[in-house]
């Protein structure tokens, strides 16, 4: 097994000012590296979902989690098994497309991956895209030869699969 996993933790916390920098803070404090993080709001009045990505083998996931419990704030923590986690991102890319020809093939690989054309200059697309980070690479690997002006992406979230919730 690889020494350096790729895990996704889930944090229900209180919506409460200052609780992401604590749950950040200990990340630094315990010199763990965030590769990823979202929050927002859930449909219970009060708490917040907190999605992180971080590297590291099963002892360091283990003290995260430990450490991530015993902040007051935080309700529940779980690792997000990849198996049973269904993972999204979002990504809006500008593309430089000078000619029609570009925009057309830009468009049709757009198209392709499911993503949405949302500005056209004459010297530009701007793509949006949402889906697993793995398709939203491909996507750019096949966009990169026109030349990405610039890549705005969200952090992963992710849900687990069937009736299971956090």
């Amino acid at each position: 097994m690889n020494k350096e996993n790729k895990h996704t933790i889930s944090i229900l916390v209180e919506n409460k000012t200052g609780v992401l920098q604590r749950v950040s803070g200990l990340f630094t404090r315990r010199d763990f590296n965030i590769n990823n993080i979202t929050v927002g709001k859930t449909s219970e009045p009060g708490l917040s979902r907190i999605t992180i990505t971080t590297y590291g083998d099963n002892r360091t996931l283990e003290q995260i989690i430990k450490q991530l419990n015993k902040l007051i704030e935080v309700i529940k923590v779980r690792e997000m098994k990849p198996e049973q986690t269904i993972r999204r991102q979002v990504a809006l890319l500008k593309i430089h497309a000078p000619t029609e020809q570009d925009k057309s093939e830009i468009i049709q690989y757009t198209n392709i991956f499911r993503g949405h054309i949302i500005d056209v200059t004459p010297k530009t697309i701007t793509i949006e895209i949402s889906g697993k980070p793995d398709n939203i690479n491909a996507l750019m690997d096949l966009l990169r030869p026109y030349g990405i002006k610039e890549t705005a992406k969200t952090g992963i979230t992710a849900i687990t699969r069937g009736q299971k919730t956090l």
